[in-house]
């Protein structure tokens, strides 16, 4: 009998916890299900599963033929779509994640030029600035900001955004422009409440010292856009990605201040759930991507 589908039969019924429920998959009867079972049993000459009407448990044998089969057959698969894939147009469903200021202020334009250049591509996007679980959600690509911390996510770095301070040129003309971080104290702060350390301000001087700017700011709030609201009308200064504020002060609707000073860089990545083949409909959204924000990223241009 087929040795692959004897391999998906027992790398499903693994899966799926009973031999049925594998042969529903793929289509088969449970009588025939079991008999490619047993065909692979008996080419190998050993037992792989303990089966009983109620359950199926894996042998020492079974365990260890499990873990090299699952990873040969999704192997296999990624090769039989990569191959389909490689000449066809692009169609279905991309699910895209993302923070909700980054996603609604910075992804709009590349989303649409990605529309635009694959008409039979549906995308759904998610703005969230939970985390989110890529496999439970379903979730293609994720855009994640900041440091990293799951080494099983394939990643694909983008491009990074400075954090900086800045207010409206009618504030600074009412209460002044401090020259030191220290001078701070003296302002009305706006901070990001959604921040690990919201009112902690941290700036590098010219020897490489830090010199950080403790509580309590003015208004605290967990919405990057109403903060960005706030500092243009003048209600103090605020500290935030250069991706929020940077493109207001290309135009001179807020001034940056403490510029002799040096902040944190927040890497901006694409992830994935895992390192196999990548569908090209995702790859062609993350290859967008990239080229808008390659070199200079539009919030930096400033």
């Amino acid at each position: 009998m087929d040795q692959i589908t004897g391999l998906r039969v027992f790398v499903l019924a693994v899966g799926e916890g009973s031999l049925a429920a594998a042969a529903r998959r793929l289509g088969l009867s449970p009588a025939m299900a079991g008999k490619h079972l047993n065909a692979l049993e008996k080419q190998l000459s050993t037992r792989l599963l303990q089966r009983t009407t109620r359950q199926l448990n894996l042998t020492d044998a079974g365990r260890r033929y499990y873990e090299r089969c699952k990873r040969m057959l999704d192997e296999f698969d990624d090769a039989n779509r990569e191959i389909g894939d490689r000449d066809s147009v692009l169609r279905g469903i991309l699910r895209v994640a993302a923070p909700v200021t980054f996603g609604a202020m910075q992804m709009g334009q590349s989303m649409a030029r990605y529309l635009g250049e694959h008409p039979q591509v549906t995308v759904e996007v998610l703005l969230n600035d939970r985390y989110v679980d890529l496999l439970d959600a379903g979730i293609d690509v994720a855009i994640r900001i900041g440091q990293l911390s799951q080494p099983e996510l394939t990643v694909r770095r983008l491009a990074v955004s400075r954090m900086i301070a800045c207010a409206s040129p009618a504030y600074l003309e009412r209460h002044g422009v401090p020259t030191t971080p220290a001078e701070l104290r003296e302002h009305a702060r706006l901070a990001f409440s959604g921040a690990i350390s919201p009112g902690d301000w941290t700036f590098t001087d010219s020897n490489g010292v830090d010199q950080s700017v403790p509580d309590p700011s003015r208004l605290h709030v967990n919405n990057m856009q109403f903060l960005l609201s706030a500092a243009l009308a003048g209600a103090g200064i605020a500290y935030g990605p250069s991706f929020v504020f940077g493109e207001h002060v290309a135009r001179g609707d807020l001034i940056p201040v403490l510029t002799s000073y040096s902040t944190t860089s927040l890497p901006i990545h694409a992830v994935f759930p895992t390192a196999r083949y990548m569908p090209r409909l995702v790859r062609a959204f993350v290859d967008r991507l990239a080229e808008d924000f390659a070199d200079i990223p539009p919030w930096e241009r400033a």
